[in-house]
């Protein structure tokens, strides 16, 4: 995550995960803390728990990917995101992504041909990038989870929590159930 993130499109999210018996990391290109964005103004620091060069998408199960224009935006450009986020698809492991959270599935290559949804002002993006999107609560498409927007954070969760508990996906064939988490 890099600053301005919305905020309780991790907060949320990641109290699902560690509730169910998740071990979460926020890793993030910026040392020290990063800080949401609450609708309108900043929200609350979070400290980093990883830096993004030292992180290797096969050290965790599935990643969480929380929107909020700036985070995305932000993170995309990055190729050392864009390698850690696409290595996630490589191994089939499942993600999720909320709002513009896409923003950065689309920079990582990983959206063509998949069926998924986002805030939607980024439609047009995603569907430049080769996406079917949809305008659904939550969608999921081999792994990935998408939805739109905070309203749909509980159903999010709930397909998030069960694509996590799946693991890889029949593309990879492990089987493997996930246990660790990131966002």
């Amino acid at each position: 995550m890099a600053d301005g993130f919305e905020q309780v499109e991790m907060t949320e999210p990641r109290a699902a995960l560690e509730k169910a018996g998740a071990h979460t990391t926020l890793i993030s290109p910026a040392a020290g803390r990063v800080r949401g964005w609450n609708h309108v103004e900043w929200g609350d620091a979070f400290e980093v728990q990883a830096g993004l060069e030292g992180a290797d998408a096969g050290d965790y199960d599935a990643l969480l990917l929380p929107g909020g224009v700036m985070n995305p935006d932000k993170l995309r450009a990055l190729p050392a995101v864009q390698r850690f986020v696409k290595g996630f698809f490589e191994a089939g492991k499942p993600v999720a992504a909320i709002c513009h959270g896409p923003w950065t599935l689309i920079d990582a290559g990983v959206v063509k041909g998949r069926t998924l949804t986002s805030y939607h002002t980024i439609r047009t993006d995603l569907k430049n990038a080769g996406a079917h999107w949809v305008d659904e609560e939550v969608v999921v498409d081999r792994g990935l989870v998408t939805s739109r927007q905070p309203d749909d954070i509980p159903a999010f969760n709930t397909k998030m929590l069960e694509e996590f508990a799946e693991g890889r996906h029949e593309a990879v064939g492990t089987g493997a159930r996930a246990g660790r988490a990131t966002s």
